[in-house]
C-alpha cells in the first residue's frame, strides 16, 4: 500500500528540519532537548486520549529507546557538525537489517538487501566532502542515537501502543535533561517560535505519522525509506543558516532519492505487511 509509505516519508521531511533549527537557535542542546520534547508530550497528550494510558513494560521500553533517539541527536548536533550528527543517526538500517530477524522475525526480502547497499553508497557519497575527523564525543553519541532509533523503528512495529510511546516517550526525553536546561540562556522570541515548531511539527506531528506508517510498513523497508531525511537536512540548512552542499553531496542525494522512489513504489505493488508477533508470542510459536 502506497499510503502508509507516503506516511513515513513525510515524517522524514519533517525530521529534516532539525538540523537547521538548531544551528538557528542560541539556546543550549539541553534546552532544546527538553523543551521541543515537553511541547511534543503535551500537544500528543492532548491529540490522543489513547496515548495518556499507563505504558506496559514493553511500550516503556520502546519510550526509553524513542527518548535516547531525540536526546542524544540534539547533544551530537551542539558538539559535531550537522552532517556527522544525521549521518552517523542514520546508520540506524544496518542495525535494523541485523536485528530485525531476531526481534520481530521479520526476515528482510531480497529487495531490502539489495536496497541497503545502494542507501548506504548514497549516504556515503553524501558526506565524503563534510565528514571531518575529531570532535570524538559528538560523533559517538551521534552513533549512539542511530542504535537507539533503530530500537524505536523496531519498537513501534513490534508494539500496538505506539501513542503511549509518543507520550511518555516525549515526557521522558522532556524530564531527562530539564535540570542542566534551566541553567542555559534566556531564550529569544524566535527561540520560542523554534521550540513550538520543533515540538509539534518535527515531532509530534513526524512521529504520529511515522507509527501510522510503521503499523504496515516491514521495519527494514522504513528504515531505508526515512534516509530521505539525510537528503534534505542540507537542503534547509543551506536555505536558513547559508550551508552549501557540496559535489559528493548532490551526487549521494540523487542516489538516495532513486532509491527511495524505487523502494516505494516496489513496496506499494507488494502486499500489505501486517503486524509482527510481540516478541513474547514468537518465542512461543513452535
Amino acid at each position: 500500500m502506497l499510503r502508509p509509505r507516503l506516511y513515513i516519508l513525510i515524517a522524514a521531511v519533517l525530521w529534516s528540519t532539525a538540523g537547521a533549527a538548531v544551528k538557528l537557535s542560541t539556546l543550549s542542546a539541553y534546552q532544546i532537548a527538553s523543551g521541543r520534547s515537553l511541547v511534543a508530550a503535551l500537544v500528543l497528550w492532548l491529540a490522543f486520549p489513547a496515548g495518556r494510558k499507563r505504558p506496559s513494560l514493553k511500550a516503556l521500553g520502546v519510550a526509553v529507546a524513542y527518548a535516547a533517539t531525540v536526546v542524544l541527536f540534539i547533544i551530537a548536533n551542539k558538539l559535531t557538525t550537522a552532517a556527522n550528527a544525521i549521518f552517523l543517526q542514520d546508520t540506524a538500517p544496518l542495525y535494523v537489517l541485523l536485528l530485525s530477524p531476531l526481534l520481530l522475525r521479520e526476515k528482510p526480502s531480497r529487495g531490502e538487501l539489495m536496497a541497503a547497499p545502494i542507501f548506504l553508497v548514497g549516504l556515503s557519497l553524501f558526506f565524503l566532502d563534510q565528514l571531518q575527523p575529531g570532535q570524538l564525543m559528538g560523533n559517538a553519541i551521534a552513533l549512539a542515537s542511530g542504535v537507539a532509533f533503530s530500537l524505536t523503528i523496531m519498537g513501534l512495529r513490534a508494539v500496538t501502543e505506539g501513542q503511549v510511546v509518543l507520550v511518555w516517550g516525549n515526557l521522558l526525553a522532556g524530564l531527562s535533561v530539564l535540570v542542566p536546561a534551566l541553567g542555559g540562556p534566556a531564550p529569544t522570541p524566535l527561540d520560542g517560535g523554534i521550540l513550538l515548531f520543533l515540538g509539534v511539527f518535527q515531532l509530534g506531528l513526524a512521529y504520529t505519522l511515522f507509527n501510522l506508517g510503521i503499523r504496515q510498513t516491514p521495519a527494514v523497508e522504513a528504515s531505508l525509506l526515512i534516509l530521505l531525511e539525510p537528503v534534505l537536512n542540507p537542503v534547509w540548512t543551506f536555505i536558513f543558516a547559508g550551508e552549501r552542499p557540496g559535489p559528493w553531496a548532490l551526487l549521494g542525494g540523487g542516489i538516495i532519492l532513486l532509491a527511495t522512489a524505487w523502494r516505494t513504489v516496489l513496496g506499494a505493488r507488494g502486499a500489505g505487511a501486517t503486524p509482527p508477533k510481540s516478541i513474547a508470542q514468537a518465542s512461543e510459536s513452535p
